[in-house]
């Protein structure tokens, strides 16, 4: 138990049952709910690795999908490359925000 919690004086009550992190009957009791609470939430992680790898085998797991298409990404790029509209142009007209134009941009490249 951390010794903030400590310092503050935190005890767990139970019914009629106050469990004091300071003797040693509520240290061990403690110790056993964060161990299990670890326990759990390995339990969580690895049901979601499986998850994830069964829906990667299968095809469905393919990340974000981008929020422009190809053609509207080649669009903005042209746009871009006029010099007639700004950052801020583009992602009023495309509706996205200024990072992904900025995205949108780096991954593209100039038009050779």
């Amino acid at each position: 138990m951390p010794d903030g919690l400590r310092g503050r004086g935190v005890k767990l009550q139970i019914g009629s049952t106050v469990h004091d992190p300071l003797d040693p009957m509520g240290k061990m009791f403690f110790n056993i709910l964060a161990t299990f609470a670890e326990f759990e939430s390995d339990l969580i992680r690895m049901r979601t690795r499986e998850g994830m790898a069964v829906a990667r085998a299968k095809g469905k797991l393919k990340g974000k999908q981008p929020k422009l298409s190809e053609k509207q990404q080649k669009e903005l790029r042209r746009m871009y490359d006029t010099g007639d509209y700004s950052i801020s142009d583009l992602s009023e007209l495309f509706k996205v925000s200024r990072p992904t134009v900025y995205r949108t941009l780096a991954r593209t490249g100039p038009i050779s």
